[in-house]
């Protein structure tokens, strides 16, 4: 019989590791964590330490950001190595630290109840154009949880970026559907082995979606994004485009149904792992802001796909390591002299905002705003 550990190595053309270490040497938690090195896990593996591979507590320290990928010579997709083993991992009772008192897992697994009845709705204010059924579907995501759990660090998402995406499409012309009954996509279950809990979230939204004429949908999240574009095509038919939000509005900055005026500033812009290592959606972004009158836009050493990661994935082993890397990433975009970071991530929004706010963040000398570039993007269309 063929063993597990085998059957990943085969799927995910671990064999063609060369044992060259520049997936180690380019891991942004390798560098700070001396437990940790991708190469040593492919090595084990291949040698046959199924258990040991399997077992390893640092499993879950890998933030899956593609950077290792991003320089292997061999193409070995490690991002997808680690998510197989992390499944196997999970059948022996074994996981991450969760964050936050793991309340995003339980609301992950209580969104998998078939005859719950949530308020998905509340959010949409009487001028802000919606339907049942459309084309252009915009698919929320779990910002309406944001907003509750991270109320100290006044994200707002649905006030800075929901909002404003339907404002935005409105001006368009575009009155998307908006799921009254949206569930998780399912990203962080997925990516912490839970197959079962993701196949459930999957066939839920895609029993809400059917039979509204939904061509293409749109998210303002890298991770609904990649879960609803990618991932959902492994285990079921999709019959519909999926598009973030910067693809969609330079469409339509592009055919002159959005237009800009004039905003001063400095700005520059962080790639959220899964728009850009994982998607390959670097110019989108930058493209858009192009498009914006009186914007000084200034690049990042790190840019694309060199981008530093936020340092935290999964709602998952937070540590000092993860802080290290956000520290390292704020004081980057603080270099650049602009006044604001802007990135395309609800979540990596949270976590900058996080360092910023906490006591050793207040003791670092970066006075930097972070922004959704959907907010950014919403003023200079006179949304806001």
């Amino acid at each position: 019989m063929v063993k597990m550990i085998e059957k990943i190595v085969e799927e995910t053309k671990a064999y063609y590791c060369l044992d060259c270490g520049k997936c180690t040497s380019s891991c942004p938690v390798a560098m700070l964590n001396p437990r940790f090195s991708p190469r040593l896990l492919v090595e084990q593996a291949l040698i046959g330490f199924e258990n040991l591979v399997v077992r390893d507590a640092e499993l879950w320290s890998c933030l899956t950001c593609g950077a290792c990928s991003n320089y292997c010579p061999s193409m070995v997709d490690f991002q997808k190595f680690v998510r197989k083993v992390r499944e196997e991992s999970l059948k022996k009772g074994l996981t991450g630290i969760k964050s936050h008192g793991g309340i995003f897992n339980s609301i992950t697994k209580f969104l998998c109840r078939e005859n719950i009845k949530q308020d998905r709705l509340g959010w949409l204010t009487p001028e802000l154009r919606v339907r049942q059924k459309g084309e252009t579907l915009y698919f929320v995501g779990c910002q309406p949880y944001f907003d509750i759990i991270f109320e100290e660090i006044k994200v707002n998402c649905l006030d800075n970026i929901a909002k404003l995406v339907v404002k935005l499409l409105n001006k368009a012309g575009i009155e998307p559907v908006v799921l009254a009954n949206e569930r998780c996509c399912g990203h962080d279950a997925l990516w912490s082995g839970d197959v079962e809990t993701f196949e459930k979230l999957l066939e839920l939204n895609l029993r809400e979606i059917k039979g509204r004429g939904v061509k293409r949908v749109v998210t303002n999240c890298p991770e609904c994004l990649r879960t609803l574009k990618i991932d959902y095509a492994e285990y079921a038919k999709i019959d519909f485009e999926v598009l973030h939000i910067t693809e969609m509005l330079l469409e339509l900055a592009n055919k002159d149904k959005i237009s800009f005026s004039k905003v001063d500033g400095k700005v520059t812009y962080h790639d959220p792992c899964r728009l850009g290592k994982h998607l390959g959606i670097y110019e989108a972004p930058r493209s858009l802001l192009g498009m914006i009158p009186g914007v000084e836009f200034v690049e990042m050493q790190n840019n694309r796909g060199n981008s530093l990661c936020c340092g935290t994935s999964l709602w998952s082993n937070c540590d000092m390591f993860s802080e290290s890397i956000r520290v390292s990433r704020l004081r980057e975009a603080q270099a650049t002299g602009a006044g604001t970071l802007l990135t395309a991530c609800p979540k990596c929004q949270i976590h900058f905002k996080c360092s910023l706010s906490c006591d050793s963040g207040r003791n670092l000398d970066v006075s930097l705003g972070v922004e959704d570039l959907v907010t950014y993007v919403a003023k200079a269309a006179g949304v806001v």
